[in-house]
């Protein structure tokens, strides 16, 4: 739906907002300035009520207009979006600018619209997690609640919210106790199979138990992440570039805590206190074509690193695709702690 056909001046007649609604079907206009700035919304229920206390049909809309209308600033999250209409029971919200101007309408519709994916997730599953002992000495990391759920069903749940249900899990650690709380995936709205590792195979090396070679990208993943990246546009991203591999980075800076000194034999040159240096850091996710996936062909220890470098030793084309999203690799305790502390804030209710 158009929602520029709901916009009106001030000037305009309920019965001119009414022909508005018919002709755009959304049930509401907006009432804009000369510089399309929002002054108030009207919805159809302010038009009946109108009717019902006998108001002229004739009578200006400034008359029954709402002018604190329930807005959002442009480029919000479509999680927070959803979360506001959810709470004030809204289906539609209007996108301001920085200087109030209507630039668009958010509606639930689209927001919970995800086409479905076919592409296979593979979730690496199968690590010892040894650093987050006595933890996992009686359940394998992935079950580990964050919140009130296993991280593993947080995952499995922000592939779901982008259009994917096929998935292939990794496992080797204790594995009954996954396969057992996940199954087969049905009551997750999924399609889950197991990659069963009899040792340590790496990020990559799990692959190679795979059915068959896909037809399409895959994504793989490891399996102790919380992050808010849209795993469809990754997908996406990686099909634009015509690349072989992509992988999902992240920016890391560190700050030297003494003064850096910069010389030339015995001559210094130059003092830098408590210099900061940033790189780009693997994220531990990442889209591999079918090309990229039939390279694993041998059941022996093989890591994505090492994937990669293969890739780009023979000229072939990998992409990074920076993360800007919330991202926490829950490798230690205090990430343990700290994802327990940021989980509701950034996933109840998405």
């Amino acid at each position: 739906m158009d929602w520029k056909k709901s916009v009106i001046l001030p000037t305009a007649s309920v019965k001119d907002v009414m022909k508005v609604m018919d002709k755009s079907s959304l049930q509401i206009a907006f009432v804009v300035d000369a510089e399309n700035r929002l002054l108030g919304a009207v919805t159809d229920g302010d038009v009946r009520r109108s009717i019902l206390r006998g108001e002229e049909l004739s009578a200006p809309v400034k008359g029954i207009m709402n002018t604190h209308p329930i807005t959002v600033h442009q480029g919000t999250e479509s999680a927070a979006i959803l979360r506001l209409m959810k709470t004030r029971s809204v289906r539609q919200i209007p996108l301001l600018d920085g200087e109030g101007r209507l630039v668009g309408l958010a509606q639930m519709e689209e927001l919970l619209y995800r086409p479905q994916r076919d592409n296979a997730v593979v979730l690496m599953a199968g690590g010892l997690g040894t650093r987050l002992r006595p933890l996992t000495d009686k359940i394998p990391k992935p079950l580990l609640k964050v919140g009130a759920k296993p991280i593993l069903e947080t995952i499995l749940e922000s592939f779901l919210d982008a259009g994917f249900h096929r998935f292939f899990f990794a496992v080797n650690y204790k594995s009954q106790m996954i396969e057992d709380y996940f199954e087969d995936g049905s009551r997750f709205g999924a399609e889950i199979e197991y990659l069963h590792e009899n040792k340590r195979m790496g990020t990559a090396g799990a692959l190679y138990f795979l059915p068959s070679i896909p037809k399409e990208p895959i994504l793989v993943m490891n399996g102790d992440l919380l992050t808010k990246v849209d795993f469809g546009e990754l997908l996406d991203y990686h099909i634009e570039q015509g690349a072989e591999a992509t992988m999902a980075v992240r920016e890391y800076s560190y700050q030297v805590p003494y003064g850096v000194i910069d010389f030339d034999g015995e001559r210094i040159e130059g003092i830098r206190e408590k210099p900061s240096y940033s790189f780009f850091v693997n994220a531990g996710i990442y889209v591999l074509s079918p090309e990229a996936v039939a390279r694993v062909d041998k059941e022996e220890f093989f890591d994505m690193p090492q994937l990669f470098n293969a890739l780009v030793e023979e000229g072939k084309k990998t992409t990074v695709y920076p993360v800007r999203e919330y991202w926490l690799d829950i490798g230690r305790m205090d990430d343990f702690e700290r994802a327990q502390e940021e989980y509701g804030e950034m996933f109840d209710g998405k």
